[in-house]
């Protein structure tokens, strides 16, 4: 039996990754394998750690008290209390339409890695017996805030979402002259004012201030990198850099002529080639595995980048 999983592993593996005729291709193949193997452990252990977060915030502070927050799992909270319905099973039915957007912005990859970060905050909600925190309405709206926040940008950070309407922002911002800020500012404002509609006023409130929390953790989480990341990659290979962002990527760049100082090794100035990308935050976990794959050495910048016009912002369709 193991052997058999052993050969299926290695076809899969073959399907993706072929295997070089050449020693020095194999090694390489080798070294790639086990970096994607590395980050997709870390990757899988930080989304971890952001369920368990996110499901602490939702038994231990909100659910209890019928507190709201904003997103997806706001609208999942105001369903629950409205209908009587699971939670668990509201989190995956409201989040699946999200999912299937993700999968046709971001790769099938966001989509399986976001698809089992909600399954597992889904199962984490039902099965794990949080203990009730505190009954103080202050201290739920915070910490509740505080804990869910930080179970979205781990997650973030281990590249999915277990909130999916960031991938509708996404979304709707290519397709009409709103930001992603603004995208989710107008849907949260929805969700509050049916909080004040059908329930209370002071319910509505109390969530606006749950949110508040929960997204300013996320900003602290994420080291307050916004909707789009700009990056400078300054490598001799950065050709095959390039094309890595213009194929896997869809993104655009531009090359800049620059001059290399004095580096690392001590090498002498000469005349390079220097890249400048603009990607979102949800694929600076991706751009830079595929960098390091190409180049170990390659110098990276990044910064958050506040408003943009103009360029080839939107992604473009890959063939």
């Amino acid at each position: 039996m193991l052997k058999k999983g052993t050969h299926i592993l290695d076809a899969i593996l073959n399907h993706y990754y072929p295997k070089p005729k050449n020693k020095l291709g194999q090694a390489r193949r080798l070294v790639e394998l086990r970096l994607i193997m590395s980050k997709l452990l870390v990757d899988a252990l930080v989304v971890f750690i952001g369920i368990l977060s996110a499901g602490f915030g939702l038994r231990g502070f909100l659910m209890p008290n019928g507190f709201l927050d904003g997103g997806a799992t706001g609208i999942s909270l105001l369903i629950s209390q409205l209908t009587g319905t699971k939670l668990s099973l509201l989190l995956l039915l409201v989040n699946l339409p999200f999912i299937l957007l993700g999968y046709n912005l971001l790769g099938r990859q966001f989509a399986v890695k976001t698809a089992l970060a909600i399954i597992g905050l889904a199962i984490c909600v039902y099965f794990i017996p949080y203990p009730q925190i505190t009954n103080d309405k202050l201290l739920v709206a915070v910490f509740g805030g505080f804990f869910l926040g930080a179970g979205i940008g781990l997650s973030v950070r281990g590249g999915a979402v277990i909130d999916g309407t960031e991938v509708l922002a996404i979304a709707m911002s290519r397709r009409s002259g709103l930001t992603i800020g603004d995208i989710i500012l107008i849907v949260n404002i929805v969700i509050f004012s049916s909080a004040a509609w059908f329930l209370s006023i002071e319910t509505a409130l109390y969530a606006m201030l749950t949110y508040l929390s929960a997204s300013k953790t996320v900003d602290f989480i994420l080291e307050g990198i916004e909707e789009y990341t700009a990056v400078t990659i300054i490598s001799l290979k950065w050709e095959k850099i390039g094309n890595m962002i213009k194929q896997k990527l869809g993104r655009g760049y531009t090359v800049y002529s620059g001059e290399k100082g004095v580096g690392r090794s001590g090498e002498k100035e000469y005349e390079m080639k220097i890249l400048y990308s603009i990607v979102t935050r949800l694929e600076v976990s991706k751009l830079k595995l595929e960098i390091e794959k190409i180049d170990p050495n390659a110098f990276v910048v990044m910064s958050s980048v506040k408003d943009m016009k103009g360029g080839m912002i939107k992604k473009r369709r890959l063939k």
